[in-house]
């Protein structure tokens, strides 16, 4: 009827214009605390240090220059590769791999068995793992580290069935790091996959069985490929900060399972820190994380096109 303003058309510009004031908070927060702070630590990354902490607005490499390469006491020597940063970044990609890979072979089972459950006992279960997140995860290391220490309840129970003699020398190892990660993340892991497992078509299933296909082949052929998106997203939210983490390497390890984490936060603390090369070793680790992710969303990009 004239007169009448027409509706805007769904998916057109009429919703669009509508839609876009609202983003504008978002993107203030988005811009203040995740892409501020990202600029304002590559920027630090470029400057020359302090002598008494903080920053000197001096442009240099010195900072990423230290991370790679080693040119002696008082550098005046010919340049080697310094493996000690090197070394401290390839032990916390390998502790998180480690610990990604443990969280999938416990949580892949864990998030099965509550997505087959009836509906009211799912949301007990999911209630129970997310428990530990109500308390502070510096207080659940450190309960984890009061818990496996040489006079901790671990060892005295043990001690106690007769299991073992002597206590276990469990904390500054590397399985109390491992212990401290897979502890932190397994919520990570199972929750996304959880998700996937809750969507899956369990006929599928029944029709391999009639088929005569084995529990191992439905596995791999049908249930893996369909939950194959949970799957990868649990490694991603467990790997990511398991990359960076530093409670647990600091409260359970020691120098023997010294993190990247744990070499980044130790430059920003008190007077003697050297805040351009915790920054430019926070910029190196960021850009392997990006990579990682780029190289995934390439190969699901290209799955997608097959």
């Amino acid at each position: 009827m004239a007169g009448m303003t027409p509706a805007p058309k769904e998916n057109g510009t009429g919703y669009s214009s509508l839609v876009a004031p609202l983003l504008l908070p978002t993107w203030a927060m988005i811009g203040i605390f995740l892409v501020l702070p990202v600029l304002l630590m590559a920027v630090y990354s470029f400057l020359t240090k302090e002598f008494r902490g903080g920053v000197i607005w001096d442009f240099t490499l010195a900072a990423y220059d230290q991370f790679f390469l080693n040119r002696g006491l008082f550098g005046d020597e010919p340049p080697t590769l310094e493996w000690t940063y090197i070394t401290i970044f390839w032990r916390s990609i390998w502790q998180a791999a480690v610990a990604t890979l443990i969280c999938l072979i416990v949580g892949f089972p864990t998030a099965w068995f509550i997505a087959t459950r009836p509906p009211k006992a799912r949301a007990v279960w999911l209630f129970l793992v997310t428990i530990p997140y109500w308390v502070n995860l510096l207080i659940r290391t450190v309960s984890l580290k009061f818990l496996i220490r040489e006079n901790g309840p671990l060892n005295e129970s043990l001690m106690s069935i007769g299991l073992i003699t002597d206590p276990l020398p469990l904390v500054n190892t590397n399985l109390a790091v491992q212990l401290g990660l897979f502890y932190s993340y397994l919520p990570f892991m199972v929750l996304p996959i959880y998700a996937a497992v809750e969507r899956y078509n369990f006929a599928l299933s029944e029709a391999a069985a009639d088929l005569y296909a084995s529990r191992w082949v439905t596995l791999r052929e049908i249930v893996l490929p369909v939950v194959k998106p949970g799957i990868v997203a649990g490694c991603i939210l467990v790997f990511v900060p398991s990359l960076g983490a530093f409670l647990a390497p600091d409260l359970l390890g020691g120098a023997k399972t010294f993190m990247i984490g744990s070499l980044i936060d130790e430059q920003f603390r008190g007077s003697q820190g050297n805040w351009p090369f915790g920054a430019a070793a926070a910029m190196i680790l960021m850009t392997l994380v990006l990579i990682v992710l780029m190289i995934y969303a390439r190969a699901q990009a290209k799955g997608e096109a097959r």
